[in-house]
């Protein structure tokens, strides 16, 4: 049987300027400055954690909803329907990172971009309407990150492009890749070298990749974030990047699309390790772990902080963390489990699968000497021991878990305050944390793959091109491109 993972709190406090402190030992997660009620990069922060402490109103109602004239034009359609090879069916996307207008809010402005009309939109968070729009020359499929009056994003131009946040006025475009080259790619014509990551500002450097053919290289680069200038570049013809970056204080993390995740230097982007898993472009970090997937079949891998192999695998898609608890979510239930001690059996099941496999080793070798009789009966005990220990603690692990709830709804997972707000086809609802029943349901138009939580409103994007606004105070807006 397969166990979810857990994650560490990101904890807002309040004051106009702060940052998101990180709650445990190990890994130090550094996240963007931010205002407490602003959500200024895909899922809150750049450890992805999807958590917000402000509450929402107990009583939500749609206050305005956009709508594109043409819905988004994901760059991959879907995955594979079977692994053929493995003999693995049904597999899950892996590559859904552009499936919505992923939305960052900041100043009470919504910033989006798109890759239907390969606009950035900002709009007025209290009625929806059009503050300004600024045209790249190909699709923008990540949401933009805001740092302090700036917004940062890539597209598929193989720019990356800082714009004022007040105006949409351009303060620098950068080629992450010198060469202008444009190929036919995903039914438009782009950049031989497309931005299909986010971009991450930290300590006056913005941070981005560009290429998703190997082949041709893959930049990582490191820019200057005041003026737009090429610090470092480090180039990669092994793996795409493609996905949200994630950091901590001393790493960038970088998906690879339907494969695992690299981990480089934060300093010059020089690679460290790839990680073990199944592949995917959702991640997360959490404590010393480094979460992600969903494999080809709704698997996350853990991985802690340098090392390469898994800590744990359980099935699921997504994962919320609080002080105590983290949230599995999978395609068809919430679970709830025991944070601490889920990890604590999780390092000793894999000290003893370790202790096991040398034991193992040392067994084979002893078979091919003569005269090892004695000490191949005491390997033999000494592996029947680690087996029962072992199953003991994969049992102790089963127990970890809190609750768990029905939950179709399978496309999205964030926090706001103490409500877990899931998001599907047609729907989104929230959940109670204590006990995981259902609070609160609304219908969507669409199937709601981006949530975000904003000075008390919750802003839902779904693959038809519509960002719904739902708030305390309702006007029923309804604006068009």
């Amino acid at each position: 049987m397969k166990f979810p993972m857990f994650h560490v709190p990101l904890v807002i406090s309040a004051g106009r300027l702060l940052q998101r402190p990180l709650l445990a030992a190990g890994l130090s997660l550094v996240t963007l400055t931010t205002p407490a009620a602003d959500w200024p990069t895909y899922r809150g922060d750049y450890a992805r954690s999807g958590v917000s402490k402000d509450a929402l109103p107990p009583r939500l109602t749609e206050a305005w909803t956009w709508r594109s004239v043409q819905p988004p034009q994901p760059a991959w359609q879907g995955e594979a329907k079977w692994d053929g090879w493995n003999k693995v069916y049904d597999m899950k996307p892996r590559q859904i990172f552009d499936r919505a207008f992923h939305t960052a809010i900041a100043d009470g402005r919504v910033f989006f971009g798109s890759s239907a009309d390969d606009k950035l939109y900002c709009l007025d968070t209290k009625t929806g309407r059009e503050i300004w729009t600024y045209f790249a020359e190909g699709p923008i499929r990540l949401a933009p990150t805001i740092e302090g009056d700036r917004v940062f994003f890539g597209s598929d131009d193989g720019c990356i492009t800082c714009l004022d946040a007040a105006s949409g006025s351009v303060i620098w475009r950068q080629r992450a890749v010198e060469s202008d080259r444009r190929i036919p790619g995903n039914g438009r014509v782009i950049s031989n070298w497309p931005v299909r990551s986010s971009v991450i500002v930290l300590n006056g450097v913005a941070y981005a990749t560009a290429g998703m053919f190997p082949s041709e290289g893959v930049h990582i680069v490191g820019l200057d974030a005041a003026t737009g200038a090429v610090r470092w570049r480090q180039i990669q013809t092994d793996l795409p990047a493609q996905g949200y970056l994630l950091a901590s204080a001393s790493k960038l993390y970088v998906p690879a699309g339907r494969n695992n995740p690299v981990v480089c230097n934060l300093a010059d982007g020089k690679r460290l390790h790839v990680v073990e898993g199944s592949g995917g472009t959702y991640a997360l970090l959490t404590g010393d772990l480094l979460v992600f997937g969903p494999g080809k079949t709704g698997q996350l891998n853990a991985v802690e902080e340098d090392q390469k192999d898994q800590l744990a695998t359980f099935q699921g898609s997504h994962m919320i963390v609080t002080p105590t608890r983290s949230y599995l979510h999978s395609d068809t239930e919430l679970s709830a489990l025991d944070r601490a001690r889920y990890l604590e059996l999780a390092r000793r099941r894999k000290e003893l699968s370790t202790q096991q496999a040398k034991i193992s080793k040392d067994l084979r070798a002893l078979a091919k000497k003569a005269g090892t009789e004695a000490d191949q009966a005491r390997a033999k005990d000494k592996l029947a021991e680690l087996g029962v220990q072992i199953d003991a603690t994969t049992e102790a692990m089963e127990h970890c878990v809190l609750w768990r709830a029905d939950c179709p709804l399978r496309l999205e997972l964030i926090l706001a305050g103490n409500v877990l707000i899931a998001g599907g086809g047609n729907q989104i609802a929230g959940y109670d944390l204590e006990r995981g029943t259902q609070s609160w349901k609304l219908p969507v138009s669409g199937d709601a793959y981006g949530l975000a939580v904003a000075g008390g409103s919750l802003f839902v994007s779904t693959d038809r091109g519509v960002i719904h606004c739902f708030g305390s105070h309702g006007n029923q807006a309804s604006l068009t491109q």
